[in-house]
């Protein structure tokens, strides 16, 4: 049975601390299985409550992610905080685990590597570096395998961050997951949407501006394809850490398969992985935020998404959201729900993406004081939920 084989490889992906008295309130291992569903309905994190779930589309879960409560730095007074990653892999697995692997622990290393006694907070250069430090140790992950498995070329993920830290909120993408801010607006009694992440997609406008920018003698970096818009032709995003096979020409040939390989040499990387980074201030006014992967987005609005966190217990929010956007799924293929859980992984593609979902909610006292204090864990999501972990 699926959910037998699913409990006993979420003992090993999900992967909490023993640090602290407090690890077990924010980070057993205390998740449900519901068929291709895993879900957290609810913990704490140093800032405020968490709730998380993953549904499961693909023959392998592409999807990985990670929340990690406390220390930021290895330093004894380093920066403490909230840290989530959404890493939504295409191709397969390999980037978007190996990104889970070793992201957070770059981004403690620059760090600690740059402190001084005036600058001992996060930084958005520590943030950017990191991501290249990811993107390189990849890359040589693929030259070291390319013989051997040299489909690994192909493979890459959409990566979004996000660190809540000294008052401060960091957001770093690099691909189309997003993140989306419920802000009260006092005057009004309403908690509106705001989208906090910029997205790397061919289908907007000033992305393909961006990349015509990029490559201007190249009029063919972005194709119109089956009524969509693809760079060279064969993917939507222009960002990401991976797909070797548009980073350097020495993986854009044989033995890669050739529906991945371009007619022409190029000289320069196609695709960027540095992320887009915005830094601003929390405000009580900010209530939760919605790190989720682009599946869910796919089916529900920044507001709609918004407007059932806000409506709805915070105990098992994240499960709601994935619910809705399986409802809105079946719904466009004239399906009911109950019809749709019954379809198995990979078939299950045909009708949604991999989700998804971490719903950080921000307690205003809590960031406020500061306090080194509150719940130390590391939660991991790692592929192979369903059981097939052969890659």
């Amino acid at each position: 049975m699926v959910s037998t084989t699913l409990m006993r490889i979420v003992s090993t992906c999900w992967k909490p601390s023993t640090e602290g008295e407090n690890s077990s309130r924010g980070g057993d291992a205390s998740g449900r299985v519901d068929g291709l569903l895993w879900y957290k309905d609810s913990g704490q994190h140093v800032s405020g409550d968490f709730s998380m779930a993953v549904i499961q589309a693909n023959n392998l879960l592409e999807d990985h992610s990670q929340l990690e409560s406390g220390p930021l730095s290895s330093l004894e007074s380093g920066p403490h905080g909230t840290f989530v990653g959404i890493y939504d892999g295409h191709g397969g697995p390999e980037a978007a685990r190996f990104v889970n692997e070793h992201l957070f622990d770059n981004i403690k290393t620059i760090h600690d590597a740059e402190f001084t006694t005036e600058n001992h907070g996060m930084s958005a250069d520590v943030i950017t570096k990191a991501f290249l430090a990811t993107e390189e140790e990849f890359l040589s992950l693929v030259k070291k395998q390319w013989l051997i498995k040299p489909q690994i070329a192909s493979v890459g993920a959409c990566c979004l961050v996000g660190l809540v830290c000294s008052g401060l909120l960091y957001i770093a993408n690099a691909g189309d997951s997003r993140v989306v801010l419920g802000r009260l607006e006092k005057t009004f009694k309403e908690v509106k949407a705001v989208q906090l992440s910029s997205e790397h997609n061919a289908s907007v406008e000033s992305v393909r501006e961006e990349l015509h920018a990029l490559h201007p003698d190249d009029p063919h970096i972005v194709v119109l394809k089956h009524k969509v818009w693809r760079v060279k032709g064969l993917i939507q995003i222009s960002r990401s850490i991976g797909d070797a096979y548009l980073k350097r020409a020495e993986f854009n040939r044989e033995p890669l398969l050739p529906k991945f390989r371009l007619p022409a040499p190029f000289d320069k990387p196609i695709l960027k992985a540095e992320p887009s980074i915005s830094v601003q201030k929390i405000y009580p006014e900010d209530q939760f935020l919605i790190f989720a992967s682009d599946g869910l987005w796919e089916h529900l609005s920044n507001q709609e998404a918004v407007d059932i966190v806000n409506s709805c217990p915070r105990n098992g929010v994240a499960r709601k959201l994935v619910k809705a956007a399986l409802c809105e799924a079946a719904k466009k293929r004239e399906m009911r729900y109950s019809d749709l859980k019954k379809i198995d992984r990979g078939v299950r593609r045909h009708f949604h993406d991999d989700i998804t979902v971490i719903v950080l909610f921000l307690d205003s006292h809590l960031i406020s004081r500061g306090s080194l204090r509150g719940p130390l864990f590391s939660i991991r999501a790692a592929s192979g939920v369903s059981g097939n972990t052969t890659t």
